[in-house]
């Protein structure tokens, strides 16, 4: 019995012997974040925005050298009104060029207290592969003294200038000329959204004709919300940029249209048009000559063109893939079953006319049973008598469906049932934005079923309230936390299915 006892105490002890050397063995080889090569942990913090990599920067010796590699900083933002990094001092600033950005700066954005000459000759002096600008003189109320200012960053590809409503830029400008004749994308971003109800003074705070003599590689112009572009600076661009394939003059209220007719002439490259918001005028566009074009996007939202001047281009136009044409009162059955009739539809891929209050359900109906099935984006949002009724008529038809934008902030005399609509979206499309929608308890089924069958869905558009909360906790449920937002902070628009999208991203 009491050798019993003793092999039972051996054996107890070998086992916790063993134990020990196991968890021992398990210690040694547990893989924590601190063993990870810095191969590793560089591609994980090239995830994280820069203010999250200071923060990391914090921890450790190693990781504040690994936080400050200069591969991490290749776009940097230094505007943190716009989510980028606070920079107190232009000693702070330069020491960072030196040492941090280097040769692996491509990208960054300046605000208009680190603008100065100092600055940019450190640029153009240490970053030699900076191809993209973005400076910010929309707050300024004097600009520095560039009198002194020598040198340019001079491979610039890209540079987006936010003008000021009073400062005169051609001091800034006369220094940059030489600088930057290799540009192939200028942005000029006006005041637009800025302005008040009551009429001011308004100052061309920047010389288009002479910017445009200093540009003539350009390939893609936004000038975007500026209340002194009219239609005599369009013509200055096409005069000299032999390259251009998009123009956009998005709010611009002074463009007529009036030089359209030369610049289709002269730009046979013009693929892309966009002139949403703008005053254009129909006997203009009578004028020019849309069959010898090249157009495949045009945007003329928001303007107030005649029936017979929409008739008039859509049917010329060659071949359109995308149209935006929401809120012009003059777009109408007629036009729809005049450009279906006797216009080139065939390679349609995207379609917005939100707003349009003119057009019939059973107008759009023929439309899509004819065209949905190419469509990759289509826009019926704003218009109170399109209900579920014809989005569950044409979502079987809407199969290549990508973008998808529906109902109306207003409140509707028809009840939407939500189960069969969201049912019809979870089995026929992909990416969706629905802005109002009746609901019953009885949803969270429906939501399951979007959420399992839509596994590419990466972007649902909600207006705020009980429904946005019901399915947007569904899908965090399932660590899909980015997909549902609301209406108050994001918008879908087709314009991401331009081939000049990316080019005409800004801010």
């Amino acid at each position: 019995m009491d050798n019993w006892n003793v092999l039972t105490v051996q054996s107890a002890s070998s086992q916790i012997q063993t134990h020990d050397m196991n968890s021992s063995f398990r210690r040694r080889h547990m893989m924590t974040i601190e063993k990870l090569p810095d191969k590793v942990l560089l591609n994980i913090f090239s995830y994280l925005s820069h203010l999250e990599i200071c923060r990391m920067a914090r921890v450790c010796r190693r990781w504040r050298q690994v936080a400050y590699d200069t591969r991490l900083w290749k776009n940097v933002s230094l505007r943190p009104e716009v989510s980028g990094l606070h920079v107190g001092s232009l000693e702070s600033l330069l020491g960072l060029i030196s040492v941090r950005f280097g040769p692996s700066l491509r990208y960054i954005e300046l605000p208009i207290e680190l603008i100065t000459h100092t600055v940019l000759h450190e640029l153009a002096a240490k970053c030699p592969n900076l191809t993209h600008m973005l400076l910010d003189f929309s707050t300024a109320m004097q600009l520095h003294d560039f009198s002194e200012m020598q040198a340019f960053p001079t491979k610039l590809r890209y540079m987006c200038i936010c003008l000021s409503e009073v400062i005169f830029m051609e001091g800034f400008m006369r220094k940059i000329y030489n600088f930057i004749n290799g540009l192939e994308v200028l942005h000029l971003l006006g005041t637009y959204e800025k302005c008040e109800e009551e009429e001011e003074e308004i100052y061309e705070v920047i010389n288009v004709h002479k910017l445009k003599s200093a540009t003539p590689n350009l390939r893609v112009i936004n000038l975007y919300g500026i209340n002194f572009v009219d239609d005599s600076h369009i013509d200055a661009f096409s005069s000299n940029c032999i390259q251009l394939e998009c123009l956009a003059v998005n709010y611009c209220n002074k463009v007529t249209g009036s030089t359209l007719k030369t610049l289709i002439q002269r730009s046979k490259r013009l693929t892309c048009l966009l002139m949403n918001g703008t005053s254009l005028r129909s006997e203009y566009l009578l004028q020019v000559e849309w069959d010898k074009c090249a157009l495949l996007e045009l945007d003329i939202t928001a303007t107030d063109i005649s029936s017979e001047a929409l008739i008039d281009l859509l049917v010329r136009i060659p071949s359109l893939r995308f149209l935006s044409a929401g809120q012009i009162n003059g777009f109408n059955d007629t036009v729809l079953k005049a450009w279906m009739e006797g216009g080139n539809t065939k390679s349609l891929i995207a379609l917005n006319l939100e707003a349009s209050d003119n057009l019939s359900d059973e107008a759009l109906l023929k439309f899509l049973s004819r065209h949905g099935g190419q469509l990759h984006a289509l826009v019926l949002s704003g218009m109170t008598h399109i209900t579920d009724q014809l989005w569950m008529s044409v979502l079987p038809i809407l199969t290549n469906a990508r973008i998808l934008v529906m109902g109306t902030t207003e409140r509707l005399s028809v009840n939407i049932h939500v189960d069969q609509l969201m049912d019809a979206i979870a089995s026929y499309c992909s990416k969706w934005d629905p802005e109002n929608l009746r609901f019953s308890d009885k949803s969270q089924k429906a939501i399951d079923l979007l959420r399992v069958k839509c596994l590419k869905l990466r972007c649902m558009v909600l207006s705020d309230g009980r429904y946005y909360e019901t399915v947007k906790a569904n899908f965090e449920r399932a660590d899909r936390t980015t997909v549902v937002r609301t209406t108050t902070c994001c918008q879908v628009s087709a314009y991401h299915l331009l081939s000049n999208y990316n080019d005409l991203v800004f801010n």
